[in-house]
């Protein structure tokens, strides 16, 4: 049995339409309206331990996704208790690029110590870490503008269902895997200013601060903006401008390139 955590959420739900079947897969949410359809539902809740017991019954392994938050270590931490008590084998743990005691955000930081904790845990693992996601520019163009705060800072983008792909292709032979961390990028590196070119906009970047008002006034949590300006700051001066193999050593083949991406959402980023 595979048990997917963040089933409702963006990557656990294209990982969901790229598994090639969909017996033996469990889904874990805490509201059963918003499961997907087609799997095992299991109600539980990672900030609960107690609610955990039923979802990992007979799990081989164990997909596990924590809500970005300064309390996603604890439900991390919840997440492997329930694993070790229920003889999970194996963990693939999504994780943020660059995740790392010292990386320029508490979201990276967070990461590593969930990382740790996940290597020290007796079980199998892997770490999966992406670069920033294509699909982020969503909501972004307006007007025939692309508005952005990593300023002219390249990125390796890369397409969530390429992440999907990535991590079906993992959880089919998890063992050959194990003790593995993965960043996985596009096969380029771009910046915002090359992206808006790419889909006919002009780009105007945006200063973090004014970034920051902006997702605080569309209702996101202020751990939430502060983090992604920490996040925006630290593309803007070059972080995470490289690519690595590892998405084509696993899969045979490189990421989509950012004008596949383009092509086919042009409806969603309004070119």
């Amino acid at each position: 049995m595979l048990l997917i955590t963040g089933a409702t959420g963006t990557v656990s739900g294209e990982l969901l339409r790229a598994l090639p079947a969909k017996e033996d897969v469990r889904v874990l949410v805490r509201d059963p309206a918003r499961a997907p359809e087609g799997v095992d539902v299991a109600v539980g809740d990672l900030d609960r331990p107690e609610t955990l017991k039923d979802a990992f019954a007979n799990v081989e392994t164990l997909w596990l996704l924590t809500a970005m938050g300064p309390a996603a270590p604890h439900a991390a931490s919840n997440a492997l208790w329930a694993a070790r008590q229920a003889g999970v084998r194996h963990v693939v743990r999504l994780s943020a690029i660059g995740a790392a005691h010292d990386a320029p955000t508490r979201n990276g930081r967070l990461h590593a110590l969930s990382e740790v904790e996940l290597a020290a845990s007796g079980l199998g693992w892997t770490v999966v870490r992406p670069a920033f996601f294509m699909q982020n520019l969503f909501g972004s163009v307006s007007g025939g503008t692309l508005y952005g705060p990593t300023g002219e800072g390249r990125m390796g983008l890369i397409d969530v269902r390429d992440i999907a792909a990535f991590a079906a292709r993992v959880l089919a032979d998890p063992k050959s895997h194990h003790g593995r961390t993965y960043t996985i990028t596009g096969p380029e590196s771009i910046s915002l200013r090359d992206a808006a070119a790419r889909i006919g906009a002009g780009y105007q970047p945006v200063a973090p601060e004014d970034a920051y008002r902006a997702m605080l006034q569309a209702g996101l949590p202020e751990w939430d903006a502060a983090v992604n300006v920490e996040y925006a700051r630290a593309y803007a001066r070059g972080w995470g401008d490289y690519t690595t193999g590892d998405f084509a050593e696993v899969m045979g083949h490189p990421a989509r390139p950012f004008d596949a991406f383009a092509a086919d959402h042009a409806r969603q980023l309004g070119s």
